[in-house]
């Protein structure tokens, strides 16, 4: 059957930063990093997938493929069998860091099935919900979901039987520092070393530190170095990536820095104050000391000052 909707859709999807410290599952951050998806309806029923940049000769061709998949279930949630498909994507975000790539092929498949499946939200623009909806069930988790979807800061909950967002914009003089490394970590893995329970203490200070962050991020950046100390998962996670361990306490207490694990790691995160407008200008004195910090633990860190992108998930006009 063809879908309802244009035979030919663009998707472009932010990398993502999330947890953000002590906002485990729940608090993250859209950055100007992308994945960008082109979808073509096929009448022969055939499946074709190409790949360029992050993960070309990595990840499969065929319906394996995440954003296939994602597709496939995104259709299936409405009762419709996907069709014939040419999947074309260049993936900037780097695979099994941190960033959220696994979610930006989630949120890309299920936001070019919405298009072509004719669903709209308010204004005629995409639906969002339904998207974020499908994509956080697939992913399980929403702390990567949500600021795929929605764009700048969110906050991300379960709420009975569905999930919730807040998206918030953020203060113009914070500029997301990435430390990439040439090395890759899988979140399953990270999960692995969690444990089942936390002491009441760790979990209470989780929560004032939560909120603080909603307060730094929004207009109080001079609170981000307390906002961001964590006692709920980075330290458990340790063994798997002693290296963005290391280099986030050297960030932090040598230097004084906001510095995070991004996400599940191993990319460690430095959320920098800089001056109104200083954060468009090409290099920040700030972004030269965190590069220089991390050249000394290595020259394996590639510095990425990335700005924070406000929209989200983007389906321009579809093509006819």
């Amino acid at each position: 059957m063809t879908p309802p909707g244009p035979a030919r859709v663009s998707v472009r999807v932010p990398a993502t930063s999330a947890n953000l410290g002590p906002g485990f599952d729940s608090l993250g951050l859209a950055v100007r990093l992308y994945n960008e998806f082109d979808v073509t309806v096929r009448d022969d029923g055939e499946l074709r997938v190409r790949v360029g940049g992050e993960g070309a000769g990595e990840v499969p061709l065929d319906r394996r493929h995440l954003v296939v998949r994602s597709m496939a279930e995104a259709f299936d949630r409405v009762g419709e069998k996907l069709p014939g498909l040419t999947l074309d994507c260049v993936n900037n975000i780097p695979h099994a860091r941190g960033l959220g790539s696994s979610s930006s092929a989630i949120v890309g498949g299920v936001a070019a099935a919405s298009a072509l499946l004719g669903r709209t939200g308010p204004g005629q623009g995409p639906d969002l919900d339904w998207i974020y909806q499908v994509s956080a069930d697939i992913e399980g988790h929403p702390d990567n979901v949500a600021p795929c979807v929605f764009g700048g800061y969110t906050v991300a909950y379960r709420d009975g039987g569905r999930w919730g967002a807040v998206s918030l914009a953020v203060d113009r003089r914070i500029l997301p520092v990435l430390c990439v490394p040439g090395w890759h970590l899988s979140t399953e893995r990270a999960r692995g070393l969690l444990p089942a329970a936390v002491p009441h203490a760790d979990a209470a200070f989780a929560a004032g530190r939560s909120a603080l962050m909603t307060a730094a991020v929004c207009g109080r950046p001079d609170a981000l170095y307390a906002a961001t100390e964590d006692r709920l998962h980075q330290d458990y996670r340790e063994p798997a990536m002693p290296r963005t361990l290391e280099l986030v306490r050297d960030l932090r207490e040598r230097h004084g820095l906001p510095a995070v694990v991004s996400g599940a790691g191993p990319t460690v995160l430095v959320l920098c104050s800089v001056e109104e407008g200083e954060a468009d200008t090409d290099s920040p004195e700030i972004v030269r000391q965190v590069d220089s910090i991390a050249r000394s633990a290595g020259n394996d860190w590639d510095i990425r000052p990335l700005h924070i992108e406000p929209a989200g998930v983007r389906t321009p006009s579809p093509h006819p």
